[in-house]
């Protein structure tokens, strides 16, 4: 599973502009971040779809790609859906700050917007289909949990979310 299979064409870029940083840069935050808010939207998949369907669905993705203003309030209510407190949100940066040498203000910044850009774009993929969004999900932390390489986003997402959520599901 590489970066591009979890964000939309043009992704990257986006985070990148709306940042006022060079896309090298988005594409390490992102890297640091995914393996996390991925892992959270597993533990809560029961209740994801739903949850992103009121946000928006694939429309979350378009919303960040799309030219007009993110509404980062609505990434901010989904990284409540996924991790459940503010606190968590910015320990995920904290610990990605760690991972990646990059700030964690920045990343906490970076958090909603890329949270948008994978539930919309996984949203996108799973057709509509009730229960889509979940089997996608799925396939792609099956993808996380193999050996070998991918885009960065292997290895830590136990350790990470284990001690960020505490085991909650």
């Amino acid at each position: 599973m590489n970066l591009n299979d979890l964000l939309p064409n043009g992704g990257i870029e986006a985070l990148a502009g709306q940042l006022g940083i060079p896309p090298e840069q988005a594409r390490r935050g992102a890297e640091a971040l995914l393996p996390s808010v991925l892992g959270g939207m597993g533990n809560n998949s029961a209740a994801l779809e739903t949850h992103v369907d009121a946000l928006g669905g694939a429309g979350l993705a378009h919303n960040v790609v799309g030219g007009e203003p993110t509404e980062i309030a609505r990434g901010n209510a989904l990284l409540g859906g996924i991790f459940g407190s503010k606190a968590a949100s910015r320990e995920v940066a904290g610990q990605a700050a760690e991972n990646s040498g990059l700030d964690p203000a920045l990343l906490r910044q970076m958090l909603p917007i890329l949270a948008m850009l994978v539930a919309g774009h996984l949203s996108s993929r799973s057709g509509g289909q009730q229960g889509g969004l979940g089997r996608i999900l799925g396939t792609v932390l099956g993808g996380l949990g193999g050996a070998g390489t991918n885009g960065g986003l292997n290895g830590g997402l136990g350790g990470i979310l284990g001690s960020i959520l505490g085991g909650r599901r």
